[in-house]
């Protein structure tokens, strides 16, 4: 049951969007398409509410839809004139936006659009952005509200000063995004796509929303689980919050009310959750919750979330091998190597269905994790990964690449690459904004701050601060980078069949995980992005022969579980561009292997009797 279905309705009844005319718009032709890009409806993309974690029943309003766009020199301080039409939220250079244009650091991308107030709206009015790559600099009105850098943090400005009474606001942003050509984190693009590298993605690919709420409101919640001492930790960030103001906050088991207890506004509560259901991968239990801003005892704010006791952690093997472990018991954590990449909306899914469709399968094919591979998804992908019981690691999205990596995890080498103040200092802080805005989804069990060396620096500084900012989940340090003895796991990368690292030099200190095998290839006529140049790490030419390699690497993961393996990552979930690895097209139109079959090899790596723990 979806904890916020019943809100959603209600949400969208209040969306007042504005009408366009289907005409308007339509994808840009000339490469494959997933089965949902017939269903986009340009007067209404992606019309979900944004925010499940932190729900307010109405008074928000989605901007999505139809906007007009230009591309101007990076000097030009304003359009002359505006090119055409864009549809929010699909990047420029997607099928979907309409547009399809690839533009570069020497170019600013520019958005207009026009909106009403609703009437509804009367005391703090909110802009909120689920996420634009890179640079934003935001007007309303003329004038300017602010700028944000970070391509993959949402972000929000308070605009109420700066709307008008009556009639039509007008918003202009402005983009700026170097790709691959500054020092940001831009994940797997790259101006001329080729290889392991991907189409750019440039200005706003998630929801644009306006929400109105009080004086005084609830901006954001969090919320830490404690299986052991069967309690949830809970602060919030209250915006003017006057003397005296409290919070109040409920848990629930379905509508039976579990725990509750007030704080000040700057507190932070203990609510004991007694006999608690833990989330898990076969059990995937949420708790609801009711968050009440009181005033002299009167609700002056109030806001839904949810969260799930579940515990993130290693411990010993009877062998005195670390294994990582859920809820203090081994669960063996595999998962596909998943991109997030649409042929047809690049970042971003056609759909609610299409994002859902990929998790669901993952779920129907045995998997029961999900390495995000150096991107952030919106924040319902991890919603639907909470209600289906997925376990998630989480990457940061790399960049400012360029030191040497060492991919041998039996001897200590590579480096570290010395970035600049500057680009230091973005991925800080982005990385710090990732973190904060996922740490409420359970489903994220482990954190993952370099991919491959790629950008990799101060590895041990960074895997100790991000270990301190939530020491709740596990962290891998350099998944297949430059080892350094830091976080809890080492990771190697090995293609095409599995592998693990030495237990022996690692396995009393770091659980030893495989990030990344297999790249089993199988190009299918009609449904690959590229007419040449397609590849896997190892090709077929029939779905059996496939499956028979991939049947045989389950046998051998086995015997590498029983010597101390705690996880791996499959490569892919699907196809992506010229990578035809995936174990689904990049339409997502064709599995290439049965559901059934997948699942029936896979089970076996989840036999409870592979690992027996230390006793405590």
């Amino acid at each position: 049951m979806k904890l916020i279905s019943s809100f959603i309705g209600l949400c969208l009844t209040h969306a007042l969007l504005n009408p366009v005319q289907a005409q308007d718009w339509k994808p840009v032709p000339g490469k494959i398409s997933t089965p949902w890009a017939a269903k986009v409806d340009p007067a209404h993309p992606l019309p979900a509410y944004p925010r499940p974690q932190l729900v307010r029943k109405d008074n928000w309003k989605n901007l999505n839809g139809l906007w007009d766009y230009a591309i101007t020199a990076k000097d030009e301080t304003s359009p002359k004139n505006y090119q055409g039409k864009i549809l929010v939220p699909f990047a420029i250079e997607s099928s979907l936006s309409g547009v399809g244009k690839t533009i570069d650091k020497n170019n600013l991308l520019w958005y207009k659009t026009s909106f009403a107030v609703p009437a509804t709206m009367k005391n703090t009015i909110l802009l909120h952005f689920g996420a634009i790559d890179w640079k934003a600099d935001i007007w309303l009105n003329g004038k300017k509200v602010g700028t944000h850098e970070g391509g993959y943090d949402p972000f929000s400005f308070d605009v109420t000063a700066f709307v008008k009474k009556g009639g039509k606001q007008e918003l202009v942003i402005s983009v700026w995004d170097p790709t691959d050509e500054g020092p940001q984190p831009r994940g797997k693009q790259l101006r001329k796509n080729e290889s392991i590298w991907y189409t750019p993605v440039t200005g706003i690919w998630q929801t644009v929303w306006l929400e109105g709420v009080a004086k005084t409101y609830i901006a954001s919640t969090k919320q830490t689980p404690d299986i052991d001492s069967k309690s949830l930790s809970f602060s919030a960030d209250v915006q003017a919050a006057q003397p005296g103001d409290q919070l109040q906050v409920t848990a629930f088991d379905g509508t039976t009310q579990v725990a509750e207890q007030k704080i000040e506004t700057t507190g932070t509560a203990s609510l004991t959750i007694a006999d608690p259901k833990l989330w898990s991968p076969s059990s995937p239990f949420l708790y609801h919750l009711k968050i009440a801003l009181l005033r002299n005892g009167k609700t002056i704010d109030e806001a839904t979330s949810y969260f799930a006791m579940r515990k993130s952690s290693i411990g010993l093997d009877k062998n005195g091998v670390q294994r990582m472990l859920i809820n203090n018991e081994f669960v063996f954590q595999y998962g596909p190597l998943d991109q997030g990449w649409w042929p047809d909306g690049l970042y971003t899914a056609p759909t609610e269905e299409a994002m859902t469709f990929d998790i669901i399968k993952t779920k129907e094919m045995g998997f029961d994790m999900i390495r995000k591979h150096i991107k952030v998804e919106p924040a319902r992908w991890y919603y639907e990964c909470d209600q289906l019981g997925i376990l998630v690691w989480q990457d940061m999205p790399s960049g400012d690449l360029g030191n040497e990596w060492q991919p041998d995890l039996g001897i200590m080498g590579g480096t570290d690459k010395d970035r600049t103040p500057e680009s230091e200092a973005i991925y800080r802080k982005e990385w710090n904004s990732i973190m904060d805005a996922l740490h409420n989804f359970p489903c994220i069990v482990v954190w993952t701050p370099f991919n491959e060396s790629w950008g990799q620096f101060k590895t041990k500084e960074i895997a100790d601060w991000t270990k301190k900012k939530d020491p709740s989940r596990l962290v891998n340090s350099a998944s297949g980078g430059n080892h350094v003895i830091a976080g809890d796991l080492v990771d190697l990368h090995h293609y095409p069949n599995p592998a693990m690292p030495r237990p022996d030099l690692f396995g009393p200190t770091h659980a030893v995980v495989l990030g990344e095998f297999g790249g089993l290839g199988l190009p299918l006529s009609g449904h690959t992005w590229a007419d040449k140049n397609n590849w896997g790490y190892q090709t077929f030419k029939t779905s059996d022969e496939m499956f028979d390699k991939y049947a045989s690497f389950m046998v051998t993961m086995e015997t590498l579980i029983k010597k101390g393996l705690s996880a791996a990552v499959y490569t892919q979930t699907t196809d992506v561009e010229q990578e035809t690895n995936g174990l689904m097209t990049y339409d997502r139109k064709v599995i290439k292997i049965p559901v059934i079959k997948l699942k029936q090899v896979t089970d076996k790596l989840y036999d409870k009797s592979l690992v027996e723990l230390k006793p405590q």
